[in-house]
């Protein structure tokens, strides 16, 4: 294991619920009737990419607008809405790492780990949610950071891993990364990256069948898991345990 590649939303940080509230807060300002619900955006979720979110269910009530001259422009100018809300959500404190995430990038900084990250979401976001906990040049921590700009094509499918790849320059086998969601997954294990999910409340009924391994979260000492993890007599995850998981992995399949 040389370097390690980590989704953004709901693995760095459970920021769902963050995103669907400012969301909801975009439709209202631009005069929209619509509201997304935990249920609803729960579904929505299979859908990658915001704009891509928003399009999809406008498609879903109301597919003549949603196929207009401008709808392009009109999901721009919403989802623009919504990121400057979710934006003074984050900066203003409401969401933290999740355990063991500040931990673990600390720890693989120090080791002189390689680092990435491969997400579909924007560079903003990224840089609202990283910039308190890491500082503001938390880029500095980082070999390559892949974002909704980096590709067009959103996961499930592997583009933004195979971009992350290319920028470390290093082999899928060589990496592991880190995931929440069934399509993450799929996206990392279609560019042959192994791959540790952490699900969270609103993935953690989708199918996991080809991770490493699942786990509820990292773990701290402070906020440990509910059980020791695979090989250890601990219960947090660091670096040693992801390179024993991720040489295993390789053994078997040799």
């Amino acid at each position: 294991m040389r370097a390690l590649i980590f989704d953004v939303d709901g693995t760095l940080a459970d920021t769902e619920t963050a995103h669907r509230d400012a969301f909801n807060a975009a439709f209202s300002e631009a005069g929209l009737d619509w509201y997304w619900d935990e249920a609803l955006y729960a579904r929505l979720l299979d859908v990658a990419g915001g704009k891509e979110r928003i399009l999809h269910y406008w498609k879903t009530v109301d597919p003549d607008e949603a196929s207009g001259r401008l709808a392009r422009e009109t999901v721009d100018a919403v989802h623009l809405l919504k990121t400057r809300h979710y934006d003074a959500m984050v900066r203003g404190g409401r969401l933290s790492l999740r355990p063991g995430i500040l931990r673990l990038i600390c720890e693989a900084h120090a080791s002189k780990v390689p680092m990435a990250i491969a997400s579909t979401t924007t560079s903003s976001n990224i840089d609202a949610l990283l910039e308190a906990p890491l500082g503001s040049g938390w880029r500095s921590l980082f070999a390559a950071v892949c974002d909704a700009s980096t590709t067009d094509i959103k996961k499930p499918a592997p583009d933004v891993y195979l971009a992350a790849l290319d920028a470390l320059a290093l082999p899928p086998d060589a990496c592991l990364a880190m995931e929440d969601s069934e399509n993450g997954l799929r996206a990392a294990r279609a560019a042959g990256i192994p791959t540790l999910v952490t699900p969270t409340a609103y993935t953690v009924t989708h199918r996991f069948d080809d991770a490493l391994l699942v786990l509820p979260y990292l773990g701290d000492p402070d906020h440990p898991l509910p059980q020791h993890i695979p090989d250890a007599d601990q219960r947090w995850v660091d670096l040693a345990a992801l390179r024993r998981w991720h040489s295993g992995t390789l053994f078997e399949a040799a």
